[in-house]
């Protein structure tokens, strides 16, 4: 299998990215220029967080019409699989490959500390390796992960199974004291319609060696394999 980690003006977690799987995982990876638009020979395309185009006019929206970017919509639409880390779920909504909307956070602070999230979904292409409900321990750090939707689109997700990832205690419970900023539904991470897209804002690339504080990560990234192996 093989991974391209996109790179656009102002991404800084390309490097993480690409070393977790280079480096941890012994995967072949390759980072991808935002003006390549041939994306053939990848299995997954990660799309890492950042400050793409300096997040002007909003974060993720000058990236979405990147050259690369159409070629994403390609590759989805193909039914490959695509995860998009903190800046890369923005661009992923600005895209219209996910539903909602990331925003400034509700106590308007940048927040870079460890969260906890539940797995709600277990059986998705991003969670298989993890147990329902399991409470996972990762690193946030963005100003604007305040995910919003409309009640319609909501419910949609609720129903659908399409909510991953719930900001929550470390025993499990939804509250709102454990919402690092303000997301409706305590939601940190969600995957479209087709199963085939995941847009989270903690970053699991930053939780994948015990050196650096933990391994929570790992099983996102194992599950990504476990996927890509049955393909």
């Amino acid at each position: 299998m093989k991974f391209g980690v996109a790179v656009f003006p102002g991404t800084w977690s390309d490097t993480d990215c690409f070393h977790v799987l280079k480096n941890v995982f012994h995967q072949d990876v390759e980072y991808v220029w935002h003006k390549e638009t041939d994306l053939s020979s990848y299995d997954c395309i990660i799309i890492p967080g950042g400050f793409s185009y300096g997040d002007y006019l909003r974060c993720g929206a000058m990236a979405r019409f990147s050259p690369v970017m159409e070629s994403i919509v390609d590759f989805v639409n193909q039914g490959r699989l695509v995860i998009g880390i903190c800046n890369g779920f923005q661009i992923l909504c600005e895209a219209g490959l996910l539903p909602g909307v990331l925003m400034r956070n509700n106590i308007l602070q940048f927040r870079c500390q460890n969260v906890n999230i539940r797995v709600d979904n277990n059986s998705s292409l991003f969670t298989n390796k993890s147990v329902h409900k399991q409470v996972l321990q990762i690193p946030i750090s963005h100003a604007q992960g305040n995910y919003f939707a409309d009640e319609k689109t909501l419910d949609s997700l609720e129903n659908s199974g399409q909510i991953l990832f719930r900001y929550s205690e470390e025993n499990g419970d939804i509250t709102n004291e454990s919402n690092p900023n303000g997301s409706l539904s305590n939601i940190a991470g969600i995957m479209n319609s087709k199963g085939n897209v995941l847009g989270m804002m903690p970053h699991p690339e930053r939780c994948c060696e015990d050196e650096i504080g933990g391994t929570d990560g790992s099983i996102i990234f194992n599950s990504i394999f476990e996927s890509l192996s049955k393909h």
